[in-house]
């Protein structure tokens, strides 16, 4: 299945509803172009919605990781939100899971950037 994105702004963030699988190829590259054009837009709140994410291989989480140092650099904050008991395995197997700022649901993660 190819990799859906939709993005929509809640209270001055952007939401980012990611579906299919975060893979080698053409689903990470679009990852990667989707975050790079909020950057660009001058976006500095993302969240990143993985509830309808099935699959993330190694070059997804790769991606995953650039994407968020990247976003970093330019002074944004980006943010997971609604990870599977897959997605959480493969991020604490990794040792990823302190490197990302993950919450339960997407309303925690908003929240979580203040006013």
């Amino acid at each position: 299945m190819a990799l859906r994105m939709t993005e929509r702004d809640v209270s001055g963030v952007s939401v980012v509803d990611i579906e299919g699988r975060i893979v080698l190829g053409e689903e990470s590259n679009a990852f990667r172009e989707k975050v790079k054009s909020l950057l660009a837009a001058g976006k500095k709140k993302i969240v990143l919605n993985l509830a309808q994410v099935t699959y993330i291989d190694s070059a997804g989480l790769g991606t995953l990781v650039a994407t968020f140092h990247s976003a970093r650099s330019q002074g944004a904050t980006l943010k997971l939100a609604n990870l599977g008991s897959k997605f959480k395995e493969v991020l604490q197997v990794t040792k990823l899971m302190t490197v990302f700022d993950t919450y339960d649901n997407e309303a925690a993660a908003i929240q979580s950037f203040g006013k």
